[in-house]
């Protein structure tokens, strides 16, 4: 691989960093800016997600043989030269001398001289501190897994959201992970039914259920984020998904009028980790707390819109019992009061939590994802 991929990389890594800039969103157009090959393009992206999720792991290995904190432009090419080191099969000589050279010359001692020392301990074999350190999570988080689903599944979903997603495509050509494709199918509305995805975009469930023959109106607050529905629906040629800006706490439709409302609430994210490598840095205790509230009062507007027979359907893609089970139990009374029941696990491999929620836990092959459903007698 080229010094220049290295050196984008490391770009894109200060400002990640530095910036507060997504890397979903600045790396695409770093490399659509650059002159790269394809192969030089994939090597850059595989420098940049996996340095930047593996980066608690990564700045320990470092850190060992500092005596004070680099300059950003110095960590980011240790990193990625660690990581080269200890997750990819690049020679040490090689990953040694090449993230040297990519290094701006006045940090190029430091670097040589600390990643020839994480090369020897690579070779030795590495032993970390904690779990969160070895796995690249913070504290908070790991204990909060642990504490939701027990250690041992913990860890296995912790371990899988390391891993990159692979990418898996629709009949229809849309992209989307399996696990949200299975949200979308337990939805239950048949041909003729006419159902609301209230947090719609970017549109991928409402178009699912749509190709069943099925009548969506498909809305989100945002104007952007519904222009986003209306981009895959004119792609997809769907002529019965109908969008609308509106605000799913407060709906502006006549009350139970849909056969089915799916409520795909925003949440931490926390079963889809490995799609965004630096969520992890970002999302804290507080804002699942935050995010808990406004998932309550969601499901609460959304479960009025549901005619009598109808379904209502949660689904959020994260492991957090408390935007699931707790959010469930807390609109309980609620949703009994006007008559809606707990209906079937969907099929798939959900498995069964507290208060009808089921979890589906991130593999190889899909994100983590957390659903319950009811019918409204």
């Amino acid at each position: 691989m080229t010094e220049d991929a290295r050196r984008v990389a490391i770009a894109a890594i200060v400002r990640i960093d530095e910036d507060g800039a997504y890397a979903n969103v600045l790396l695409p157009k770093m490399l659509a800016e650059s002159d790269l090959e394809p192969r030089d393009r994939g090597f850059v992206t595989e420098l940049v997600y996996g340095s930047t999720r593996m980066r608690r792991q990564l700045d320990h290995l470092v850190d060992r043989f500092l005596v004070q904190s680099p300059p950003p432009t110095a960590r980011a090419a240790l990193r990625i030269g660690a990581y080269q080191l200890l997750h990819l099969d690049t020679p040490p000589h090689a990953a040694v001398s090449a993230t040297v050279s990519a290094a701006p010359k006045r940090f190029r001692g430091l670097v040589n001289a600390i990643l020839r020392k994480v090369a020897t301990a690579v070779k030795s074999g590495v032993e970390f501190p904690s779990r969160a350190v070895e796995l690249s999570y913070p504290d908070w988080l790991v204990d909060q897994l642990g504490a939701d689903l027990g250690a041992e599944d913990a860890t296995a979903a912790l371990r899988a959201m390391n891993k990159a997603a692979a990418v898996h495509t629709r009949a229809d050509g849309y992209v989307q992970d399996p696990s949200s494709q299975l949200v979308a199918a337990a939805v239950p509305a048949n041909p003729g039914d006419l159902v609301l995805d209230v947090c719609a975009a970017p549109g991928g469930k409402s178009s699912a259920i749509a190709q069943r023959g099925v009548r969506v109106i498909s809305a989100d607050r945002r104007l952007s984020r519904a222009g986003l529905i209306v981009s895959n629906r004119d792609r997809l040629q769907l002529d019965d998904v109908h969008v609308v800006q509106s605000d799913a706490t407060a709906p502006p439709f006549r009350p139970e009028s849909f056969d089915a409302v799916l409520v795909d609430a925003p949440c931490s994210g926390i079963g889809a980790l490995r799609r965004r490598p630096d969520a992890r840095w970002r999302i804290s205790g507080a804002d699942v707390a935050e995010l808990a509230a406004l998932q309550a009062r969601l499901l609460g507007a959304a479960a009025t819109m549901v005619r009598p027979g109808g379904a209502l359907v949660y689904s959020v893609c994260t492991l957090t019992v408390a935007e699931s089970v707790d959010v469930v139990a807390q609109t309980a009374a609620e949703l009994a009061a006007q008559g809606f029941r707990e209906i079937e696990a969907p099929e798939g491999d959900w498995r069964a939590m507290a208060a009808g929620v089921h979890f589906l836990l991130p593999s190889a092959d899909a994100d983590g994802m957390a659903i319950a459903r009811w019918r409204r007698g």
